[in-house]
């Protein structure tokens, strides 16, 4: 056992009203810091190059401080913000952002202590030879810690942060009030639906048996990959709150992008998770939908990609596979038509939609598709593609041509998408996705 006198750690706040508090004093750092110019900006922009966000780092880091304290529903929006922010902040503020991804605030001993007992009994100590009270992960609902069993497994165990899973409720509805009071979502669209799943799922994360449950069946489908591994469950030493699974040794494949690593292992890597992801879709129908980067570890001594965190993962309807299949054929066959029908099928747009908003739609799918439209690897690179559709997208919101959100069973799809092709362009990899795609398809 290390000294866990030596760890400190803060307080999770775990009441509504002082989440709440949390969250507004964070959304007047980031208003402070972007100042009366970058709000207007960030609301009227248009064009194809607009001018970047600029907040200061000092107010990103009283932002990013907010958010890492809070853990739980509130830190992980904040991350999926974090993923790719150069398209709204500069460089230098994204960087500060991009903290988010691996830097949530630990526990200190007291609740950590208070956690193991309740989960694993008052003598939890005496089943390890050896555990390390500073941990070597935080996230938004947990933390993780190295152990070592009396019979000598090494384990990695993620402890959930208390009160996390009681402020669900509580968190979904404080942003439901903020996104309405702030108008950050047009008037006229409801994202009642959105919000239900975004706490369904959230709640299904805070769950760590559905976890087990889900590693468990990806670690089937996965098989003995030789590129791919997905650790095992140690189910006794597991609970709702405690996960225990073996360890896993690697770095956060986005640290690829250093120069210590080759192109053509960044290439590889790249291609290997976009093609997992089109696997998950339509050959698993199962999709681990959180795509933060420290969720995939990188082994450059076996070459393998270790695969971490199942409490996204979730089954796919056969309907929403087949609209994603007409989808798909549609764009690489570039045909406008076929988006359409595939658009209406997965919900995103009403049949009865006026004419040019079905257009305004397919024209921003069809730029999304570009790389489909390649033949032969696509250089995320060298490519703006994120740009012109982050810009493009946001024209069409703010001129109100969106009166709906997404099919809520589409809603973590579309961040695992997002997140794998803003990996690939982190790594400035080549893949070749539109060969990818019609293999898949085929």
């Amino acid at each position: 056992m290390d000294d866990p006198a030596s760890f400190r750690g803060l307080p999770v706040p775990s009441k509504r009203w002082s989440r709440l508090w949390h969250m507004g004093r964070a959304t007047t750092d980031m208003a402070v810091g972007i100042g009366v110019r970058g709000m207007i900006e960030l609301a009227r922009a248009r064009g194809e190059n607009p001018s970047r966000v600029r907040m200061s780092p000092e107010a990103t880091r009283r932002v990013t401080d907010r958010l890492a304290r809070m853990r739980g529903a509130v830190m992980k929006m904040g991350q999926l913000m974090s993923m790719d922010g150069t398209d709204v902040f500069t460089p230098e503020v994204a960087e500060v952002m991009a903290t988010l991804r691996d830097r949530a605030e630990p526990m200190p001993i007291g609740q950590l202590a208070q956690v193991l007992d309740a989960e694993l009994g008052a003598d939890w100590n005496k089943r390890f030879q050896r555990f390390e009270f500073t941990p070597i992960a935080a996230a938004s609902i947990g933390q993780v810690h190295r152990a070592e069993t009396r019979d000598g497994r090494r384990l990695a165990l993620k402890i959930q942060f208390p009160g996390v899973r009681e402020s669900i409720d509580s968190d979904v509805d404080n942003m439901r009030f903020l996104s309405r009071t702030l108008g950050m979502m047009p008037k006229n669209m409801d994202v009642g639906p959105m919000l239900d799943e975004t706490r369904r799922q959230l709640h299904r994360e805070a769950d760590y048996l559905a976890e087990a449950d889900a590693m468990e069946a990806y670690r089937a489908l996965i098989g003995e990959d030789p590129d791919f591994l997905v650790p095992e469950v140690h189910r006794d030493l597991s609970t709702s709150r405690v996960l225990a699974m073996t360890f896993a040794d690697g770095i956060s494949v986005d640290r690829l992008r250093d120069t210590s690593y080759t192109r053509a292992e960044r290439d590889r890597v790249a291609s290997l998770l976009t093609r997992l992801m089109l696997r998950e879709l339509f050959e698993f129908a199962m999709v681990q939908t959180d795509p933060n980067f420290s969720n995939f570890l990188y082994d450059a001594t076996t070459g393998r990609v270790a695969l971490l965190d199942f409490g996204a993962a979730q089954p796919v309807a056969p309907p929403v596979v087949e609209g994603f299949r007409l989808l798909g054929r549609a764009a690489l066959a570039d045909d406008p038509a076929g988006l359409r029908e595939a658009s209406i099928a997965l919900g995103y747009i009403a049949a009865d939609e006026p004419p040019e908003r079905i257009d305004a739609l397919v024209g921003l799918i069809r730029l999304s598709s570009e790389m489909l439209r390649v033949e032969g690897p696509y250089d995320f690179g060298t490519s703006n593609l994120s740009e012109r559709v982050f810009n493009h997208g946001r024209n069409l919101y703010l001129e109100d041509n969106f009166s709906r959100p997404p099919e809520p069973a589409t809603l973590f799809l579309h961040r695992k998408f997002a997140g794998t092709f803003m990996l690939c362009r982190r790594l400035r990899a080549r893949v070749d996705l539109a060969g990818m795609m019609r293999e898949l398809l085929a």
